[in-house]
């Protein structure tokens, strides 16, 4: 009778301890089978092997649990080994009240840790009562092996249930739901030893109709490589319809307490690994940054002697080959430098924000090698560009003018010198010594004529020195022999000059001895000399060469030839009248039978000579009305040639300045997420790509203008270079705008911001921002924030303006007041956090070893690190020992503290 009351008295002070804590709705039909033979078989055998796997550090174990902790003594031992504490010194007798007090002083430990023991008494456990001392032992398991146990924000039974759903969830055939029949076919004892340790067990061998097998699989794994005891049976467990739930939950914390710090340290390493593996991301595009950069730097170094080189060429065919080169350069070489330095730009820009984003330093680039190096550089490089454009087009139009002078001086030296052969002789002669009368007078206006002669060249003389002079200026490539040349007909001009006043002189003595001149002849020859220099003259001009850059300056030159052929009926007349003397002085020879020698004494032009030119005059003009009509259709063809360019230019200057506004506008307004903003410039940029054949063909417009000598064009403001500049401004725009938008992707997706947010964000940037230009000023800004809700002093604000605008370029991006919004709330790893996993891995060592990286991280990771890491120098450190902290706070740019 006592036995019962005894026994009646435990379940209801145990199970309202149990209920007190972990009762769930399943419980309730417990009640009845508390006193279940098989679950107090169960519960004997994994309470004894929980004890003995804690007491055997002790170096003891227990055989009968209801025996052996009656004395109290192996129960203190327990307690103080489970606990880490020291119990008071227990009693050494072996009398009945030793042992109680012995056991008291357990309980009393018990009660301590705020267990509350209700009708479990002393004097119980030392009678051996089995049911007492199984529930002490349980309230101990549940203190010391189950309570602490915490799994997302759940404890106890319900934080080791939801472990044990979280870790089976992925495999077959398991469904834990509590602990008792959820684990009679021992697939979930598995399934835990298999999702940490798959090295143990082969789960795909393993058949849910085989529980006992799956059970005693698991118990032995466990007791063989868990250092994990064997505490039930798997008959036991399987031929009992609902197994113990407390021999279920002793043996299942076991697992937890074996597992539980490798998950510590495997979380510890997954963080390493996740900081490590941003770290060496970033590291790759800082030298793939820097390489492209010295690349680009490179290219343009070397590029820029080229177009400074300035040595002028001789001739016209060398210039243009370097006028071709250069076209090159632009079509060929050009173009890809300009994606590269667009591709740096978005790099560095990328770079810059994941850097911000996972809260390390920004990337300094190497000296010389920021993004406005480069930009200067490339100013530099185009602004030399254009003044070697600007000089091959001036040294094309020199060689050109060079070319037509040279020409011009050779035709003009010719004439000269044709027309000066033997002159010199002929005023040295002394005939006029031995002359008759007549001789004499004759041989004196054949002098007045070759004076007169000589005064129409002056001008031609002048126009050589001329031609010499321009030639020089021009630094012709052969000046030396033009200067040599016109010094040449220069001073024989002027001894002509000397000779023929001299000869003049010695005729005008010996004039006044003869008196009798034929008038004829002498009218002849006086009307005869101008009219045969107007003929030379003619031809001259009929001959000449000309060079012209427009349909009105071609024009100017048919209309100087009309009117030049407009007097040949009145230099007819004058050619007839001059004929008319010789005809008259042949009719007063036939009349007065004078012989005539046949040559006129005062002149060497004889009528057939004036015929003959008058011939050549007459020939020369179709010939030259033909060269007009041949330079009328070239300057024609040059006009269509400007005209197709400027309505090519005319449409696409102002359609890619369409699209930059375009660009500008969808930057600014809000239309639908950021996805579909980067969508809409996707399209703009491919129909930006699909419009380059426009340029193309421009190009070539273009490039046969300059091959037809065609520089300027009044049909359109644009030239190629603004076409260019543009296209290049429009690619590098749409470039940038879209990686903003990544970026800010990149922002809302690192922090968490909805779209909504960023909408709401836009739509405050945009209201204030009045020029409608992407950009807000300081002023604007600020009213921004008092709109939103910030309380600014002018320190605050300094302060938040340091932030947002760190070059004091005096405005605010759209991507930097996006930074500024989400600044406070961003979730980043820091280097305390690295430190303390590192920690982790370390065993709570103020050092870490190359195995314990090696063992814990991948092995990348673990190199990275080991090639990093300074040598631990403090005094605890075994050699080869590193030091992580330094390491830590130098991931996150901070000095050691």
């Amino acid at each position: 009778m006592m036995a019962v009351e005894t026994q009646a008295q435990y379940s209801t002070s145990y199970m309202m301890n149990e209920e007190h804590q972990y009762m769930t709705p399943e419980d309730e039909w417990d009640r009845d089978l508390l006193l279940d033979p098989a679950w107090e078989k169960q519960q004997r055998k994994t309470f004894t092997a929980w004890c003995n796997s804690h007491l055997r550090k002790a170096g003891t174990q227990i055989e009968n649990i209801e025996d052996d902790f009656r004395n109290g003594l192996k129960l203190m031992l327990l307690l103080e080994v489970i606990s880490g504490e020291r119990l008071p010194k227990p009693d050494k007798g072996k009398m009945r009240f030793h042992k109680i007090a012995n056991v008291n002083k357990a309980l009393d430990f018990i009660c301590s840790k705020g267990v509350k023991l209700v009708s479990i008494g002393a004097e119980e456990i030392v009678d051996g009562n089995t049911k007492m001392t199984l529930g002490m032992i349980w309230t101990i398991i549940l203190r010391f092996a189950i309570q602490d146990i915490s799994v997302e924000e759940t404890s106890a039974k319900e934080g080791l249930l939801l472990w044990c759903q979280r870790k089976t969830a992925p495999y077959r055939n398991v469904n834990v739901q509590n602990f008792h029949i959820s684990w009679k076919d021992g697939l979930a004892l598995c399934a835990l030893i298999h999702r940490h340790r798959p090295d143990l067990i082969d789960y795909s061998k393993l058949k849910k109709d085989d529980p006992i097998g799956n059970l005693n699989t698991a118990f032995e794994v466990a007791e063989k490589y868990l250092d994990i005891p064997k505490m039930l049976d798997a008959e036991d467990i399987v031929n009992t319809p609902k197994p113990d739930e407390k021999a279920i939950m002793t043996y299942v914390s076991c697992f937890y307490h074996a597992f539980a710090g490798a998950e510590q340290a495997e979380t510890a390493a997954n963080r390493i690994c996740k900081v490590l593996a941003v770290n060496q991301e970033n590291e790759k595009l800082m030298e793939e940054y820097e390489k492209l950069a010295s690349e680009l730097l490179e290219w343009i170094r070397k590029t820029i002697p080229w177009l400074e080189n300035r040595t002028a060429e001789h001739h016209m065919r060398a210039m243009q080959q370097k006028l071709e080169d250069f076209r090159d350069y632009r079509r060929v070489h050009k173009p890809p430098r300009v994606q590269e330095k667009c591709q740096l730009e978005i790099n560095f820009n990328t770079l810059q924000t994941k850097l911000r984003l996972s809260n390390r330093p920004a990337f300094m680039p190497s000296e010389g090698k920021m993004v406005s190096d480069i930009a200067n550089a490339w100013k530099g490089l185009e602004q030399v560009e254009k003044g070697y454009e600007e000089w091959l087009l001036t040294e094309i139009r020199r060689l050109e003018r060079l070319d037509h002078l040279a020409e011009k001086f050779k035709q003009k030296c010719s004439l000269h010198q044709s027309w000066t052969s033997g002159k010199e002789e002929l005023l040295s002669m002394k005939d006029y010594e031995s002359a008759s009368l007549m001789e004499i007078r004759a041989l004196m206006r054949k002098h007045e004529a070759f004076e007169s002669d000589l005064a129409a060249h002056q001008d031609r003389v002048e126009q050589i020195a001329a031609i010499a002079q321009e030639l020089n200026e021009l630094d012709y490539h052969d000046a030396s022999s033009v200067n040599t040349r016109c010094q040449g007909i220069c001073d024989q001009w002027d001894q002509l000059g000397t000779l023929t006043q001299k000869r003049r002189d010695s005729l005008e003595r010996v004039e006044k001895l003869w008196e009798t001149i034929d008038q004829l002849y002498l009218e002849f020859a006086k009307r005869a000399a101008p009219f045969n220099n107007w003929m030379d003259g003619a031809m001259e001009d009929l001959q000449d060469m000309f060079i012209v850059h427009s349909t009105e300056e071609i024009h100017s030159l048919i209309t100087a030839h009309d009117q030049f052929k407009a007097t040949l009926p009145e230099a007819d007349k004058e050619r007839m009248a001059t004929m008319g003397i010789q005809s008259e002085i042949v009719k007063i020879a036939q009349t007065y039978g004078i012989k005539l020698s046949g040559v006129n004494p005062y002149t060497n032009l004889s009528p057939q000579d004036i015929t003959n030119k008058w011939e050549t005059v007459k020939h020369l003009v179709p010939l030259r009305d033909q060269m007009l009509q041949e330079e009328v259709a070239r300057q024609q063809a040059n006009e269509r040639l400007r005209r197709q360019f400027a309505a090519q230019a005319n449409i696409i200057g102002p359609w890619i300045q369409t699209k930059m506004e375009e660009i500008g506008h969808v930057s600014v307004d809000i239309a639908g997420s950021l996805e579909e903003q980067m969508n809409s410039l996707k399209q703009y940029e491919q129909n930006i790509i699909n419009y380059k054949c426009n340029i193309d063909k421009l190009e070539g417009d273009h490039q046969l203008s300059q091959e037809s000598l065609i520089f300027d064009n009044k049909h359109t403001n644009y030239t190629m270079e603004h076409i260019r500049v543009g296209w290049e401004q429009l690619l590098t725009t749409i470039a940038r705008t879209i990686n903003e938008v990544e970026n800010q992707i990149l922002t809302r997706d690192a922090k968490g911001i909805s779209q909504e947010q960023l909408n709401e964000f836009r739509a405050s940037f945009n209201h204030f921002d009045r020029k409608r230009n992407g950009m807000m000023d300081p002023d604007d800004f600020r009213a921004c924030l008092i709109s939103m809700g910030y309380d600014l002093g002018e320190v605050e604000f300094a302060r938040i303006m340091t932030l947002v605008d760190s070059n004091n370029t005096g405005v605010v991006t759209f991507q930097a007041f996006i930074d500024f919004m989400t600044r406070e709330t961003a979730e980043t790893d820091t280097a305390d956090q690295v430190m303390a996993s590192f920690k982790i891995l370390a065993s709570d060592k103020s050092y870490i070893t190359v195995d314990e990286l090696r063992r814990e991280l991948p092995p990348e990771q673990a190199e990275y690190c080991i090639s990093r890491m300074t040598r631990y120098i403090g005094a605890d450190g075994p050699a080869g020992a590193l030091d992580y902290i330094s390491f830590s706070s130098a991931l996150y740019g901070e000095s050691d503290l």
